[in-house]
This record gives structure tokens, C-alpha cells and sequence, in this order.
């Protein structure tokens, strides 16, 4: 099983970053220029101090002031080397940390399409939300605006650095000296900064994942009067997703403060003694001020990297989370070299000896040993109590999970050594609860076969009994269905599933309870359609109600994972056991919910 990504993990580590570096080697042509344009900003601003000593030593002992206007010539000459040199390493970078968090949403979602369903049963989806949009996010301040800031301040700092030793090693090696009691505590503190940095997003995601999960179900919040409670409840996770942030800026305010503090004080102290030097005579003031600038870039970008520092740590907090996705691994998975199916597809499927338990209760099985046989065309129906394994069958048999112990064959191939897209070909689903789209009814059906004509789509509606409904819509077949399809009725939704699977035109048809939310009259045209649609197909009916399923070949009776009977209704009627007690009770009540599952 794929593992779940977890809302709780260990310290992120500036490493976490690592992965993400090979997207952005992906476009080196715009690293290269963002370098390029790096180096000449920086280059320009360390020229500065230069002209400003040479205008204090030499300048102002010139009478006639050219000198001085030369030098201020040369100045707005370097300044417009900084601002045009600026400007270009701002536009590569952010332009660069838009494109990769582009490509690493990309991945994350591509990733999260292959994962199996137990993934998703043991992951909130509000909690993948959340990593798929502010956690990117955070990634893309990193790889824009933070690694921009860096960037520039490591060249400005080390730039300044070179030049302080070749202006004067004296008052450099004092510096020097002074920077590891300064460097060392602030990485010691940046560990409770990236742990109190994740903290704050994992309080922020499930916050998240409370919120999705609630506007999910706001119908039945408001039907139930929860509005003020769930207001409540979600007051109180966003309460604590802000004192989570405000426990890491105050941590990272902190740091920033010292780092500020220290370099400063260490600058002041070093200044004062080369002030000793110009008094004696020793360095000239134009050479102390040319060596002050660079001790001002050095603290300045020293301090900025103590900030950025911090907002990498941020980012290296959420580019875990998102690592955590893409290195998840599909339990179910693609065979190296996978069977090809038989051509043209026969239609039967087998079980067997299938036991299977979920992932999430290992200690119960849904199926134990289960044996089944279905010849091609043939229409077999699995009924039994709730609980009994029906469903299950039909998530094993589309290699939703792989059983523990068992196998299961389509056209005599082992599914496990088949390629999983190739097997879902030969299969049309209609489930219980069909899934709906927030587009349009004509893409909803087409989800079936994206490539099929709208002619194709209007037959496969009129086959499932849509047609006349979808032209009544405002705009027809282009009328948009809200949300999981909200505007539309049970039985509307359910039809359109139905022609969904029409239009597939798969050879195996898998119904489960895909008559359930029909009124009698829609019941019956939509059972007239799927009569047709069964022909020459192998069909496998899940059912509640018993009266849809005389028609079939065979009825199989399930119980607590097993097959306790098989025969025909009115074979197993005569029997006596459970199928005919179920049948008792459906066609005696006017609530047949016995036989529910």
C-alpha cells in the first residue's frame, strides 16, 4: 500500500530542497542569464566604495572639481549597470520559481492520479489540497524571491569580503574572526525555526482539510443545524494554524534580530579601532570609508541571509510535504513487462481462492476464499446482507487493491501481470454513487471516451434514458452540473453515469446498484437499455433490489466474504436459505432495507 502522507513528520532540513533542484536544472539557459545578470548587479555595487575613496582621497585636493565630476560620471554610469542588471536577475528569477513550482505541481498532481485508492483512504483530501496549493506556494517563494535575495546577498557578501582583506587585512581579519561567533548560533537556532515552520503547516492543512470537508457537505451541515458548531470548529483550527505561524515568526523574528545585532555590533567595534589608525596617521580616511562601505555590505547581506535563512527553512518544511507525495509508491502497480491481453477481448473473469482485507482493518477480511467463474457474455448477479463482499469484488476486479491471498483472471490472464490501463479498458463501471464533474453534461458523458463524436454522446444518453431530461436543461447537452453535480436529481446523475458507460462500449459491464436511485418509470427504460447494452457482454450486477436481477444467468448469494449459494431466483427461492429470506422480506415490506449493502 502507497503510505499516507502524514500531517505530522520529523524536522525538515534545508536538504528536503535537494529534489527540487532538478527542476530548476531543467531551464539552465535561464540560470545561466539570472547568474550572468547576478554577478554584474553585484559587480556594480562593490565598485561603489572604490569611487567613493578615490573622491575622498583625491577629489577634493583637485581645484577645478574635474576629477570629482568624472567620478560622479563614472557613478550613474555603474548605477545604470545596477538597475538594468537588477531588473534582469528579478525577471529570471521569479520567472524561474514560477515555471518550476509550475512543473512541480505538475508532478505531485501526475503522481497523485497513479496512486491506489488506499492511499486516499488513509489521506484527507482537504490535506492534499492544501500541499497541492500553499505548500507549492511556499516553494515558489523559495525558488523566486528567497533564492534571489540569497543569491545576492552570498555574492554581495563574499564580494565585500575579498575587497575588505585586499583594503585593508588588518581590520579584515578582525572581522573574520568575529564571524563564526555570529554564523555558529544562528544555524543552531534556524533547527527550532524549520520544526516551528512546520509546524505552522501541518496546522494550516488540516485546517484545510477540515474546511474542504465541510463545504463538502454543507447540505447536510445545514439540514442537520450545524452551521455555528462547524463555524466554530473551524474558528478554532484556523486559531490554531495562527498561533502555530506566530510561535515560527516569532522564532524566525528572533533570529533575525540577533543576526542583526551581532553583525552590526562586531562592524561598530572593528570600525572604532581602524578609526584608531586614521588618528595616527597610518590609513588614509578615504581607504577607512572604503573599507566602512564594505563592512556595510558584508553585515547588511550577512543579516538578509540570516532572514532568508529563515524562509528557506519555511520552504524546505513544504517542499518535504511535497516530497512526501512524490516519492509514495503504488501498491498497485505496472508489471515491468506486462501480459497483453488476449485480441480480440473473450469476456470472462475469474476468482480464485480470494482472500482480501483492506489495508485500513487488516484484521478483517472482506473476502475469504472466494471462488467465481463468469463465461464470456454471460450475466451473473452478487447479492447478500450488507457487509457481505459484494462491492469488494468489483474493487479487486478493477485492481483497485491486489488480494492477500488468490488470484483473479480476466480472459485467462492473471490481472496482477497485466497492464492495470489496459485491463480498465475492457470494463464499464456504473456505480452507486456515480461521480458527476463541475462541466457540462456532454463532457460528463464523454468521460467515457473523450475522443467520441457529440453524435455518439446524444445516442448513448438516449440509450440510457437521458435524452429527454438533458434537452429540457437552458443550454442542453452544454448546460454546465455544478458541482459533483449538484443541480442535478439522483436518478439524472445516475443516468448519465449509465451513458457514460454506454458510450465506453466496454466488453465487461459492472454494475453496482446502478438502477438504485430510479423512479419506477425511469427504472424501467433505463433496465431496457441496459438489457440491450448486456448483450454479448459479460455483465456483473450488484443489486439491492432482487427484482432486478431474475433476468440474470446466474445469482450469487454472498455472506461474511463467502458465496453461500448460487442458482436462479426461482431456484434458490424453492431453497429456502438466505436469498429467499432476503426475497421475503423485500417483497413483503415497502422498505427493503435487509437486503442493503
Amino acid at each position: 500500500m502507497a503510505r499516507p502522507v502524514s500531517p505530522r513528520s520529523e524536522r525538515a532540513t534545508l536538504g528536503a530542497l535537494r529534489p527540487l533542484v532538478g527542476y530548476a536544472l531543467r531551464y539552465r539557459g535561464r540560470i545561466a542569464a539570472a547568474a550572468a545578470s547576478l554577478v554584474a548587479a553585484s559587480a556594480a555595487t562593490l565598485v561603489v566604495p572604490i569611487a567613493v575613496r578615490r573622491v575622498i582621497d583625491h577629489g577634493f585636493s583637485e581645484p577645478d572639481g574635474h576629477v570629482i565630476s568624472a567620478y560622479f560620471g563614472m557613478l550613474v554610469v555603474v548605477v545604470a549597470v545596477l538597475a538594468l542588471a537588477s531588473s534582469l536577475r528579478y525577471y529570471f528569477v521569479i520567472t524561474l520559481g514560477e515555471r518550476v513550482v509550475a512543473d512541480v505541481r505538475g508532478a505531485v498532481f501526475a503522481r497523485l492520479t497513479t496512486l491506489d485508492p488506499a492511499f486516499f483512504d488513509a489521506t484527507q483530501t482537504g490535506e492534499i489540497v492544501s500541499r497541492l496549493t500553499a505548500d507549492t506556494t511556499q516553494v515558489k517563494s523559495a525558488f523566486g524571491a528567497s533564492i534571489s535575495v540569497a543569491l545576492r546577498n552570498l555574492v554581495l557578501f563574499l564580494g565585500a569580503i575579498g575587497l575588505m582583506i585586499w583594503t585593508s587585512p588588518k581590520l579584515s581579519g578582525l572581522v573574520l574572526l568575529a564571524i563564526p561567533l555570529i554564523v555558529v548560533p544562528l544555524v543552531l537556532s534556524g533547527r527550532k525555526v524549520r520544526a516551528r515552520s512546520r509546524a505552522a503547516q501541518d496546522r494550516l492543512a488540516e485546517a484545510s482539510a477540515y474546511a474542504s470537508e465541510a463545504i463538502g457537505a454543507v447540505r447536510t451541515m445545514q439540514a442537520f443545524g450545524m452551521e455555528r458548531a462547524t463555524a466554530a470548529r473551524f474558528a478554532g483550527a484556523a486559531e490554531d494554524a495562527y498561533e502555530a505561524a506566530r510561535i515560527s515568526v516569532t522564532a524566525r523574528a528572533a533570529l533575525t534580530g540577533v543576526a542583526i545585532f551581532m553583525v552590526s555590533a562586531s562592524v561598530v567595534g572593528v570600525l572604532w579601532y581602524g578609526a584608531q589608525d586614521v588618528l595616527a596617521g597610518t590609513m588614509t580616511a578615504g581607504r577607512l570609508s572604503q573599507f566602512v562601505l564594505y563592512a556595510v555590505f558584508a553585515a547588511s547581506s550577512l543579516g538578509q541571509l540570516s532572514e532568508v535563512y529563515g524562509e528557506l527553512a519555511q520552504a524546505a518544511g513544504s517542499a518535504e510535504r511535497l516530497g512526501e507525495i512524490l516519492a509514495a509508491e503504488p501498491a498497485v502497480r505496472t508489471p515491468a513487462a506486462p501480459r497483453a491481453l488476449p485480441q480480440p477481448p473473450l469476456g470472462t473473469v475469474a476468482f480464485e481462492g480470494v482472500r482480501f482485507a483492506y489495508p485500513t482493518r487488516l484484521d478483517r477480511a472482506a473476502l475469504e476464499g472466494l471462488s467465481l467463474h463468469m463465461r464470456a457474455g454471460e450475466r451473473v448477479a452478487l447479492v447478500g446482507p450488507s457487509g457481505s463482499g459484494k462491492s469488494t469484488v468489483l474493487q479487486l476486479l478493477l485492481r483497485f487493491y491486489d488480494p492477500q491471498e488468490g488470484r483473479i483472471l480476466v480472459d485467462g490472464v492473471p490481472i496482477t501481470e497485466a497492464d492495470p490501463r489496459a485491463l480498465r479498458d475492457r470494463m464499464a463501471l456504473v456505480p452507486q454513487e456515480p461521480t458527476i464533474f463541475a462541466t457540462s453534461v456532454l463532457e460528463n458523458i464523454r468521460y467515457g471516451r473523450p475522443e467520441a463524436s457529440e453524435a455518439d454522446v446524444r445516442r448513448a444518453a438516449e440509450l440510457a434514458a437521458a435524452d429527454e431530461f438533458v434537452r429540457l436543461m437552458p443550454e442542453g447537452y452544454a448546460t454546465t452540473v455544478g458541482e459533483r453535480g449538484v443541480t442535478l436529481s439522483g436518478g439524472q446523475r445516475q443516468r448519465i453515469a449509465i451513458a457514460r458507460a454506454i458510450l465506453k462500449d466496454a466488453p465487461i459491464l459492472l454494475l453496482d446498484e446502478a438502477t438504485s436511485a430510479l423512479d419506477a418509470e425511469s427504472e424501467h427504460a433505463v433496465q431496457e437499455a441496459l438489457d440491450r447494452l448486456m448483450q454479448g457482454r459479460t455483465t456483473l450486477v450488484i443489486a439491492h433490489r432482487l427484482a432486478t436481477v431474475r433476468s440474470a444467468d446466474r445469482i450469487l448469494v454472498m455472506d461474511r466474504g463467502r458465496i453461500v449459494e448460487e442458482g436462479t431466483h426461482d431456484g434458490l427461492v424453492a431453497r429456502g436459505g438466505l436469498y429467499a429470506r432476503l426475497a421475503r422480506l423485500q417483497f413483503s415490506e415497502p422498505e427493503p432495507s435487509a437486503a442493503a449493502e
